[in-house]
């Protein structure tokens, strides 16, 4: 009898002690579902109703901080941009004006430049803060990365001083000859030859207001919406033609040749004006008695055949240094060469745009003293291709060119 009462005695308590043990748990529970969790940085119940959705569509990096400055929240973009690493805002401007804004409540705005994580070149990235109270205990920074827009002002800046620059020596010079002209009245010679001095001058402008015209319209359209199939022999046969008067002053023979009956897809004036660019310079830049080759030829290639044009001369040839930067507006290997040809240093820039915008690229190999190669590479036009098998006769009739004048020429070699 007395086994049996320690027994029942000791189910009692043990049973007691369970229930005292799961009354703790169920209490346990509780506030651990009301407590703040920090398992993710990304989703924290404590966000006040419609912030998370807000935060999510936002265009600028979002961050959330509690009361201690843990991030209750952060967007994507902010891990991408660094500013959270470890749970915590890792730049401590914008901390302290988070903190600073707990303290009194007034919404603070910065602009800082950060540096860039990965990169040993001391870039900075430039950023735009806003800090704001959401709610009782927590605060919302925005940051908005600004370098893309400062990178384009300081080109347009650049660009408007340029041509400020190029456009007054041309019309400087103008008012000068025609003040020369106006003294030298009485002296038919001297008036004729600032005239001609004039005509030059007046040639340059209107050169480079056309070719600023250019480069305005090549970067503002889309060349595709107009795009067709374009014979690559008309092309050349168009940039020979255009360049025929000068290279027959400087007694340069211009070779075309390469595979026949290609195309590409296009703007047919766009890609004209970029080989003629080409071509120009080649024959501008040659002394007199050499010769430049045109050539195209198809190249394989993974996303689909590419059609290559090379422009070859034998010329002056471009240093290491400058060829980095050719095809930036207005800049010049050689300036004074090109006042005395009439370049406007727009010539590459344009040429440039106009194959990036058509899906391709174009490339230089040259050594000084040796010449240079330009090479265009485009993709194919496998529609018009298709269609010049099928009816050759249509090809004929549309695209029937007369035989250029030029010494032929096997494609010239692409140099490494």
């Amino acid at each position: 009898m007395d086994v049996n009462a320690a027994v029942a005695a000791a189910a009692a308590i043990a049973g007691a002690l369970t229930g005292v043990i799961a009354m703790l748990a169920f209490r346990w529970s509780e506030r651990d579902q009301k407590r703040p969790t920090r398992t993710s940085l990304h989703t924290d119940p404590v966000l006040p109703p419609g912030v998370d959705t807000v935060l999510s569509v936002l265009r600028s990096s979002a961050v959330v901080l509690d009361e201690a400055d843990a991030v209750v929240k952060a967007s994507s973009a902010a891990y991408a941009l660094g500013l959270v690493r470890g749970g915590k805002l890792s730049v401590e401007p914008m901390l302290q004006m988070a903190r600073d804004t707990r303290r009194d409540g007034e919404i603070r705005q910065v602009e800082l430049d950060l540096p860039r994580r990965g990169t040993g070149r001391g870039e900075a990235l430039a950023v735009s803060a806003r800090v704001a109270p959401l709610g009782s205990r927590l605060v919302l920074l925005l940051v908005e990365d600004l370098t893309e827009a400062r990178r384009i002002e300081a080109v347009r800046r650049d660009f408007v001083a340029n041509v400020s620059h190029e456009l007054k020596t041309p019309v400087g010079a103008l008012s000068l000859l025609s003040e020369a002209v106006m003294d030298a009245s009485d002296d038919p010679e001297a008036v004729q030859r600032f005239a001609g001095r004039m005509q030059i001058e007046a040639t340059r402008l209107t050169s480079l207001v056309q070719e600023l015209i250019d480069l305005s319209r090549v970067q503002n359209d889309d060349p595709l919406e107009d795009a067709e199939p374009v014979r690559v022999d008309e092309l050349v046969a168009e940039a020979i033609d255009r360049c025929r008067h000068q290279a027959g002053t400087k007694q340069i023979t211009m070779a075309a040749g390469g595979a026949a009956d290609l195309h590409v897809w296009g703007n047919r004036g766009q890609l004209a004006a970029a080989l003629g660019n080409l071509v120009e310079n080649a024959v501008n830049y040659s002394p007199a008695r050499t010769r430049v080759g045109i050539a195209a030829r198809r190249v394989t290639a993974p996303g689909g055949d590419l059609i290559e044009l090379a422009v070859t001369d034998q010329g002056i040839g471009i240093s290491d240094r400058d060829k980095e930067r050719i095809f930036e507006r207005f800049y010049r290997v050689d300036p004074a060469r090109s006042r005395a040809t009439g370049g406007t240093g727009l010539g590459l820039a344009i040429v440039k745009h106009v194959v990036a915008s058509h899906g391709g690229e174009v490339t230089v190999w040259s050594a000084e003293g040796q010449g240079s190669t330009f090479t265009l590479r485009l993709p194919e036009a496998g529609a018009a291709r298709d269609r010049a098998q099928q009816h050759p006769d249509l090809d004929d009739e549309a695209g029937t060119t007369e035989s250029s004048p030029y010494e032929p020429l096997p494609a010239p070699e692409v140099l490494p």
